[in-house]
């Protein structure tokens, strides 16, 4: 039996047990969860271990291995909104450049902190994700206006926050 026609035969269930799981853990969507589903039955298809057994047998198996999936994802999770503004605090990052707990900073300061952020910046994508973070757009929202995934404004994010750190440890 082939992996894509088994794919085909099984998908419309593994989308309603993806649904059906995803109610109860908001932090992932259903295609998440699909494709969860679909890496597991690709190393299952693999090593021969579905080969013999009933459509019944491998959805189950699918169904215990996202159970499984979840469980282990959720206790070690960091979670990030997608619809608040970027800070991963719930602060935004221009709250961030303003506010440091050690100190208050006079405007002068933050304009230099500000500085360094944009210079930790690397490319023209930087930029860009940086000045709409700071209109403390969601970060869903700074990749639809951009046209790339939430998953790489993530990246482009955590890229300029760790340059950044990096910059300011040098000093």
């Amino acid at each position: 039996m082939k992996f894509e026609f088994m794919v085909k035969r099984l998908s419309p269930v593994l989308k309603r047990i993806t649904k059906r799981l995803n109610g109860h853990h908001a932090y992932f969507d259903e295609e998440d969860l699909y494709q969860e589903a679909l890496t597991h039955l690709w190393g299952a298809y693999h090593q021969g271990c579905i080969d013999d057994k009933t459509d019944s047998y491998i959805l189950q198996g699918c169904y215990y291995h996202l159970k499984n999936h979840l469980r282990k994802v959720r206790e070690n999770a960091v979670f990030v909104s997608l619809s608040e503004p970027a800070g991963e605090d719930g602060i935004s990052w221009g709250e961030m450049i303003a506010s440091d707990e050690s100190s208050s900073f006079t405007r002068l300061e933050d304009k230099l902190k500000f500085q360094a952020i944009t210079d930790a910046c690397t490319s023209d994508r930087d930029r860009q994700v940086l000045k709409l973070l700071m209109e403390d757009l969601s970060v869903r929202e700074v990749g639809t206006r951009l046209g790339i995934s939430h998953v790489m404004v993530l990246k482009i994010r955590n890229r300029i926050r760790d340059s950044y750190f990096r910059r300011v440890g040098e000093r």
